[in-house]
């Protein structure tokens, strides 16, 4: 049998912490027999090339790579920006607009089952734009009708960014100081949030739609890689 069970997946994201991550995971598990990085650029991938293919789209007409989006069993998304970035109307764009549009082309080319990775405390009726957005995308993307759809709340990503951020950086060693004692309480590392964003696919689902808070994350992402799961 192929690898994965000739199972097909692709991932949106994959130049972010997150998706890096999430990528190594998948090709660790071997969970599927055909992975597919869309973005708007090729990826160097260190190596790995041989091992995923890559569809190359313009997110400001994402209508035109439908076939990017056609066949896949699973679709990840990690996709995103910040406002500090793209600015606050950029960042909407991203994070809500192109994820929404991708979920629904995902959809209609047959994907079953959606991962999103959100944010802890996403709430449509947030008053801060970050969590409003999130939670508008969230149910943006439940209302597309996936017959199962997985959403990730993780609170502060812990990783090693290749963009500076020294703010965050700052955030990041007071939380990794705190998670050597709390380690569910504020943070999770994004291997770890990768690991679960596999998993959760991986085993039966709890209904059409679930959320997994941090702690959850945490749980689901503890157990290391199955070879050729």
């Amino acid at each position: 049998m192929a690898a994965g069970g000739g199972r097909s997946c692709f991932v949106l994201g994959a130049s972010g912490e997150t998706g890096r991550a999430l990528l190594r995971e998948l090709l660790a598990r071997g969970a599927f027999a055909r992975v597919t990085l869309i973005g708007r650029r090729r990826l160097s991938l260190g190596g790995t090339e041989a091992a995923v293919e890559q569809a190359v789209v313009d997110f400001e007409r994402l209508g035109e790579h439908a076939a990017a989006f056609q066949g896949h069993d699973v679709g990840f998304c990690c996709l995103g920006t910040t406002r500090a970035k793209a600015g606050a109307d950029g960042f909407v764009r991203v994070d809500r607009d192109y994820v929404a549009q991708a979920a629904e082309l995902a959809r209609a080319g047959g994907c079953k089952h959606f991962v999103l990775q959100s944010s802890r405390g996403a709430n449509a009726h947030s008053r801060f734009l970050y969590l409003r957005v999130k939670g508008e995308v969230e149910n943006l993307v439940q209302a597309v009708g996936f017959d199962r759809c997985t959403i990730l709340r993780p609170a502060v990503l812990l990783c090693k960014r290749q963009e500076s951020r020294p703010m965050e950086w700052i955030v990041q060693q007071i939380l990794g100081a705190v998670a050597r004692v709390f380690p569910s309480a504020h943070s999770v590392p994004v291997d770890t949030v990768a690991r679960a964003m596999v998993a959760c696919v991986l085993q039966p689902g709890q209904g059409r739609v679930e959320v997994l808070e941090n702690g959850a994350i945490h749980e689901l992402g503890k157990a290391g890689p199955e070879q050729g799961t």
